[in-house]
């Protein structure tokens, strides 16, 4: 149980990372794109919010919809579970004794467990054994849609505050370095979460960072030079 629900957060931690580096990268993005293209403060100031709402809005339209199909499964899946066990009980312990069986219990073990457990909660046994479905991993979309929208717009909120915070002089370098600076560590925390190398996945997503900045800086410089 304790493992399972180290899991789930592993799964939320990783989640969250992945929104916040999303967010830096587009709205970083974006307005870098931008401000090479001559546009005035305001202007890239106004393209990073509107990025971050959009955004985010995105990310929790998205998330809500997937995860909505994930929870629709899963009933679906309790639902024939839930009419099987109640046409079919003797068969339905076989199949709980078999899965005991081929992680290696003996069968009238497996049998007498089995058939402990669904005197209990019967759906609730063949749920997480034969399904893999739990409680917490359960598929929640509105908890998902939300901490998609607020992972994004709070990755997003860090090039608008380096705009917002550093001196004219300096905004463009200010706001590709903290961009590339929380990459690195959100990767780095993302490998960390999964099990990887901390340094391998903080290089990954600072180069991936880095390109995805460099192209839409170069778009950026390439509109206004010609002044479309």
């Amino acid at each position: 149980m304790a493992n399972e629900r180290r899991q789930v957060g592993t799964g939320w931690l990783r989640a969250a990372v992945l929104g916040a580096d999303d967010g830096i990268v587009s709205t970083a993005s974006l307005m870098l794109g931008v401000a090479t293209a001559n546009s005035a403060a305001h202007q890239v100031l106004l393209a990073g919010v509107a990025g971050l709402a959009a955004g985010a809005m995105s990310m929790a339209a998205g998330e809500y919809v997937s995860v909505s199909t994930q929870r629709d499964s899963e009933r679906a899946e309790l639902r024939r579970e839930r009419v099987e066990l109640r046409d079919d009980p003797e068969g339905e312990l076989e199949e709980l004794a078999a899965i005991y069986v081929s992680r290696g219990v003996e069968r009238q073990l497996a049998l007498q467990v089995s058939a402990q457990l669904m005197s209990k909660d019967a759906l609730g046994a063949h749920a997480r054994e034969e399904l893999g479905i739990t409680d917490q991993g359960r598929a929640r979309p509105g908890q998902a849609a939300l901490s998609s929208a607020s992972a994004f717009a709070g990755g997003a909120a860090l090039p608008i505050l380096a705009i917002l915070v550093a001196p004219p002089t300096v905004r463009t370098i200010a706001l590709v370095s903290i961009a590339l600076v929380a990459l690195a560590v959100l990767g780095s925390l993302g490998a960390i979460a999964g099990g990887a190398s901390w340094r391998r996945g903080g290089v990954r997503v600072l180069v991936g960072g880095a390109l995805a900045m460099a192209v839409t800086a170069g778009i950026g410089h390439l509109i206004g030079t010609v002044g479309v």
